[in-house]
Order: structure tokens, then sequence, then C-alpha cells
């Protein structure tokens, strides 16, 4: 079971939309400090409109837990992300395996940080750069 603090993040990203992003004021701090392999942002509105964005054109996203740890205000979620976007993929479901770390003041995340492969994400599945990245791979793994 998971601590509360992590299922009700986990909860919040499980039911964000595009035009779903009103209850953001109560999950993060205003300048809340948001890190993943894209971005580095600095306040909750720029995070806002980061998700927005990302979320725009999405078919959906699910986030099922790993594993997590909580303590005091500080933790660490592992998760996998399953996603369909139109432009990845043919809109097929993509799987991705990331983990979160998060830090919270007065009950609201003040850091939030992802750490995820975007070669899984992304590069694999755009037909050119896919196929460039699985012979880098081959020839890293046969050296």
């Amino acid at each position: 079971m998971l601590d509360p603090k992590l299922q009700a993040f986990l909860d919040f990203y499980n039911s964000l939309s595009a035009n779903g992003l009103d209850a953001i004021a109560d999950y993060y701090v205003e300048q809340v400090q948001f890190i993943d392999p894209v971005h580095e942002i600095n306040s909750r509105s720029a995070l806002q409109h980061y998700l927005a964005h990302g979320y725009q054109r999405l078919n959906y996203a699910r986030f099922t837990p790993v594993s997590g740890l909580c303590q005091g205000e500080r933790g660490f979620l592992s998760w996998q992300m399953r996603f369909s976007h139109p432009a990845f993929a043919k809109g097929e479901e993509i799987l991705v395996h990331g983990s979160t770390e998060l830090a919270w003041q007065d009950g609201r995340i003040c850091y939030h940080r992802d750490y995820y492969d975007l070669t899984e994400m992304v590069y694999q599945h755009i037909p050119l750069l896919g196929w460039l990245t699985r012979q880098v791979k081959q020839k890293i793994a046969a050296s």
C-alpha cells in the first residue's frame, strides 16, 4: 500500500486532462521546482501550462505504481506510464518506466523531479530516429 501522499499524487496525475488542471493549486506550491528530461520549470503557472500543452493531444495516460517510499517531507515513487498519442507509434499504447522524486512544503509539492528514458517514451517511436537509436544500442551491446 502506498503512502497517502504518493497515492494522492498518483490520483491527481491519473485524473489529468488538458482542461482539467484547476486542482493543480491543491497539489503544488506557487514556486514549485519541476524537472524532467525535457524541461526545468520554476512556477506552478508554468507547470500548468506545460501539462496543459502535454495533455492536449494525448488519447490517454495512466500511471501505475511499482513501489514508493516516503520519509517526512520527501518521497520517491517508481511507476509505469501507459499512454497513447496520435503522433507516436501510430497512436498505439506506449509503456514507459520511470520514477519521481518529491518534496512537500505545508502539504503541497515544492519539488518534483521525473526520471525516465526519453528514448523509451519518444525517440524509438519516430521512424528514422527509432531506427538510428536501435542501431546505436546494437553497436554498444556488441562491443
